[in-house]
């Protein structure tokens, strides 16, 4: 590969930006530059930019001293690679694997999760085998980044290689996931690949990427994966690398991939989360931080906003925040902080689903229940079973429901709570008739279940049919429907 020896100011950007954890639509926002701007850049199709636009980077990336004199020498096509290339450099360019976002040092709990992939990263450098891959999915604001890169940072000294950190953006506002192709071109700007020298299509990138990571031992984060077929162009090939993903969806169509599935904080984890948020010198034991942490349904996300609000209001005690919590119509509307809020975050998963699976998700919202099995779900919603159990289905492969056992389903406190605030700007008449449909489904099956409790009872020896206990053994689990 004739590779030129001068470094490309579009290779020293990409590299300098993906090394900030930043896309290019954030490093224009942050620029005040715009988009076209950074991609046209990136590309080498502006060669030359001026000296206002380099300030503005430089300034956006927060350069100082040194760094900056190479960043303003590149942009004026002054730079050239003096040393020898760096270990795993390719085609000459020195490479940039040490990508990972900073570590969070309020980091709570998680530790039968982080021991499993710990040991899995142990077995990986001691015996080989094949290329590990974890799933780390859950809920919204269930912290599966916070965690991704927290195990990371404990994990990077045993891939000397490099920790490559890469946003796919499956769920951010405003941006389109990335397609596998740029995410490709993007991995393999970071690696040193001259942006000119990037194949066009996306199997040819995806070889030489497969390429450059063969015999080397590399931890590679996928972070907010749209689905599987997003990432698998990006998985290495050969044995001796850990591959984290995470992803708002079960991603059961990924080969070898093992899920490690995020659940909500314990109850004594979420108050310490709380605290050490707060900084407001609480006692985790505090029945007021208790109660906060419940109403926050334990999950990361609300009890962090609630924490910084706190902090950032020193008038305001615990035990008076958790009144208002217990008291509002509308705990969502108090989970905000700036320009992100839990019902935001709710909402970029209601947004990817079709018409009709946000019908069946507004409508579960008006169950009374904790839980809710098929065919209760299916009268609420007026389809046949079939239909409701895709529906379910997919919502649970959104994590948008939990599933406690085989045939039922539940909400998040808080999910349920978004899910009954949109019903209500449907008709009156729809929520009506939901309702009304499922108080028929019930009615229904508590005849049905004294039908037959009436004839064990009356039968002399108090003994049923082999048929009828069957029947109602099913009825008891919720799998029988309604007589007719």
């Amino acid at each position: 590969m004739a590779v030129s020896p001068e470094v490309s100011f579009a290779t020293l950007l990409r590299t300098l930006r993906v090394g900030a954890g930043l896309t290019q639509e954030e490093l224009a926002e942050a620029a005040q530059l715009s988009y076209r701007s950074i991609s046209d850049l990136e590309r080498g199709i502006n060669l030359s930019p001026r000296k206002e636009t380099m300030r503005l980077l430089a300034d956006a990336l927060h350069l100082v001293g040194a760094e900056r004199e190479v960043f303003e020498a590149a942009a004026r096509g002054h730079v050239r690679q003096r040393n020898k290339p760096a270990s795993g450099a390719v085609g000459g360019l020195a490479t940039a694997t040490r990508t990972l976002p900073r570590d969070i040092t309020s980091f709570t709990g998680r530790q039968s999760e982080l021991g499993r992939l710990i040991g899995a990263a142990s077995q990986i450098v001691e015996a080989g085998g094949t290329v590990s891959i974890y799933a780390v999915g859950g809920m919204a604001g269930i912290g599966k980044t916070t965690f991704a890169v927290h195990a990371a940072h404990l994990l990077a000294d045993r891939f000397p290689d490099g920790q490559v950190f890469l946003r796919l953006h499956g769920h951010t506002p405003g941006q389109r996931p990335v397609d596998p192709a740029e995410a490709l071109a993007s991995v393999l700007q970071t690696a040193g690949v001259p942006a000119q020298q990037i194949p066009q299509g996306p199997e040819a990138r995806a070889r030489l990427w497969r390429d450059y990571l063969s015999g080397k031992r590399m931890l590679i984060v996928l972070d907010d994966a749209a689905g599987s077929d997003q990432v698998r162009p990006l998985l290495p090939g050969t044995a001796g690398s850990l591959v984290l993903i995470t992803s708002r969806r079960h991603l059961t169509a990924l080969e070898d991939a093992q899920a490690v599935s995020l659940d909500t904080l314990r109850p004594a984890d979420a108050a310490e989360l709380f605290v050490q948020l707060a900084r407001s010198g609480l006692d985790p034991g505090d029945p007021a931080v208790a109660e906060i942490a419940r109403l926050s349904g334990y999950l990361p996300l609300a009890v962090g906003m609630l924490a910084r609000q706190l902090h950032h209001h020193p008038g305001w005690t615990a035990a008076e925040l958790a009144a208002d919590l217990a008291v509002a119509r509308d705990r969502l509307e108090l989970m905000t902080a700036e320009n992100v809020s839990v019902a935001a975050a709710f909402d970029l998963s209601y947004q990817d689903l079709d018409d009709d699976l946000q019908q069946t998700f507004r409508l579960l919202g008006l169950h009374p229940g904790t839980d809710i099995d098929i065919w209760a779900a299916a009268a609420l919603a007026g389809h046949e079973f079939a239909a409701t159990h895709r529906h379910l289905e997919a919502l649970y492969d959104q994590h948008l429901l939990i599933q406690p056992g085989h045939g039922r389903y539940r909400m998040h406190d808080l999910i349920r709570e978004h899910a009954r605030a949109l019903a209500a700007a449907d008709p009156a008449t729809d929520r009506e008739s939901a309702a009304d449909r499922l108080l028929d489904y019930y009615v229904d099956m508590s005849r049905s279940a004294d039908h037959y409790l009436t004839r064990w009872n009356s039968a002399r020896d108090f003994s049923m049919t082999s048929g009828s206990l069957s029947m109602f053994r099913r009825f008891a689990a919720g799998r029988t429907q309604p007589a007719g």
